[in-house]
């Protein structure tokens, strides 16, 4: 069992408003992080939980149903009285609509708490972002501490995105807006930072004269699950690449920020998100793959197709999107960025890999292969980081080498339970620190290069790639494409 450490830390007391206080992230995620914290003795303040929900459902049975999840997923020694305070912080408002009418309840409860900072969490679809940031500023419940946390996707173009921004800026300044990603919450992804910018071995090795290439996979067993609709309108480009695994990237190559404060990080993010190669009509086909799963067998258990999944038989949607990305500026002259993710794939994992240049001559007699170094960080099921080294066999039989991982395992390392993701993001917003947040200009910056995919996708009619659920995605027809560099070291 994982031992408990105290973080005490003062804050301002709060109200944080869910929009969609009964959807399946505010069950899986969002309560459960405020749970933890206030577990862990973080909230040495005084503070309101408060769940807009657009169906109608009696007080009781939300509470058992929240207080049954929490009870079978938080840590073991969390007892029941103790997750029937926390739910008892929470109160339920029905509204079937954004309207100052429909939200006089809100505003009677909050303005009992006129000195708390109000934290609005939209929670639900981004088309009704807008909306309901105009009301609140109707309401005169936007006040210079609120904050408004928005999740993802933050709509389907650039022109969607734009869209929503101007609504939003209409109730809300930028400096009050946190866009949540929460692959940047993840331990080894903040580690990331530390890693590169505290340890000179890494920092100098950091650029294209000693790095091969970069690989950015989340790779995932699951299919579109509850998701249908959402998926069949986004695909795995738009759900996964364009914030998630674009962040990341943003993250390995941007130059070290002069302080680790929010805008000079995002400044240098922003840098790399500008200078990411546009794609064109002839590199879109070499350059990406996309892919749909159709039946196949996981784990010995016999799986749907994504057709039969969404029950459609003519959508066009991919469930798989392999990019290869250039950073064009003078650390990353010509070295290529593999992002890849896919659904129904063979294994359930997250991680980077630099894969560093081979030495440029082997002295050793055998001339036998010597693996590139390797600097793998996990980002899930466990989170460790290896560097895998050559090293020489113990025994007098000569020179002989192999490569062997000297790794940090985070659970081995440190007793201690780890925060999740939504945990750390939400205490940065409670704090107001918004460096792992995306700015709007980012956002910007990513939708302008993704849509050099999708508008060369509609230009050259590229098709998806059947591939059997189960495997690591599509196959050998991918090689008809010209695309060899897919199965570069990435089904080892």
């Amino acid at each position: 069992m994982s031992k408990k450490i105290k973080h005490t830390e003062e804050f301002e007391p709060f109200n944080i408003v869910v929009f969609g206080g009964e959807g399946d992230l505010a069950i899986r995620k969002i309560y459960p992080a405020l749970l933890h914290r206030e577990l862990d003795g973080q909230f040495l303040t005084s503070f309101n939980i408060i769940a807009i929900t657009r169906k109608p459902q009696s007080e009781s049975t939300f509470y058992q149903d929240l207080s049954k999840h929490l009870l079978n997923t938080a840590e073991e020694d969390t007892t029941e009285d103790e997750i029937n305070k926390f739910v008892k912080k929470i109160t339920l408002i029905t509204t079937s609509e954004a309207t100052v009418e429909a939200y006089q309840n809100l505003k009677i409860h909050l303005d009992q708490f006129k000195n708390y900072q109000n934290i609005f969490y939209f929670s639900t679809p981004s088309s009704a972002f807008g909306e309901i940031a105009q009301t609140l500023k109707a309401c005169n419940l936007i006040y210079a501490n609120s904050k408004v946390v928005l999740e993802k996707p933050l709509g389907y173009s650039l022109e969607s995105s734009n869209a929503i921004n101007a609504e939003i800026m209409q109730a809300f300044e930028e400096k009050q807006v946190y866009r949540i990603d929460h692959y940047l919450g993840k331990e080894t992804v903040q580690n990331l930072m530390v890693l590169r910018f505290a340890n000179n071995l890494f920092e100098r090795a950091w650029d294209y004269q000693n790095i091969d290439n970069i690989q950015i996979t989340v790779s995932e067993k699951l299919g579109v699950e509850k998701r249908a609709d959402y998926y069949d309108n986004s695909g795995a480009l738009l759900d996964m690449v364009q914030n998630h695994l674009v962040q990341l990237l943003c993250l390995v190559a941007m130059e070290p920020p002069y302080i680790l404060q929010a805008d000079e990080v995002r400044n240098e993010k922003l840098k790399i998100l500008r200078a990411l190669r546009p794609f064109t009509k002839e590199s879109v086909l070499t350059n990406t793959v996309k892919g749909q799963y159709s039946r196949g067998s996981i784990q010995g258990e016999e799986v749907s197709s994504y057709l039969e999944d969404i029950e459609k038989y003519n959508s066009k949607t991919e469930t798989f999107v392999a990019v290869k990305a250039y950073v064009d500026n003078w650390r990353w002259k010509d070295v290529p960025f593999y992002l890849r993710t896919g659904k129904r794939l063979k294994k359930r994992y997250s991680e980077i890999v630099i894969n560093f240049k081979e030495v440029s001559h082997n002295i050793f007699p055998s001339k036998e292969k010597l693996n590139n170094n390797k600097l793998i960080i996990r980002l899930q099921p466990e989170e460790r980081i290896e560097l895998i080294q050559m090293t020489k066999v113990p025994g007098p039989g000569g020179y002989r080498y192999k490569p062997v991982a000297l790794k940090l395992d985070y659970t081995d390392s440190f007793k201690e339970r780890f925060a999740d993701a939504y945990e750390r993001l939400i205490v940065d917003v409670i704090r107001g620190n918004q460096t792992l947040f995306m700015r709007q200009d980012e956002l910007e910056a990513a939708w302008t290069w993704i849509e050099t995919i999708t508008s060369n996708w509609k230009a050259v009619n590229q098709q998806n790639i059947l591939y059997e659920a189960g495997t690591w995605g599509p196959g050998d027809a991918i090689l008809d494409q010209g695309a060899t560099w897919i199965t570069k070291s990435w089904r080892d």
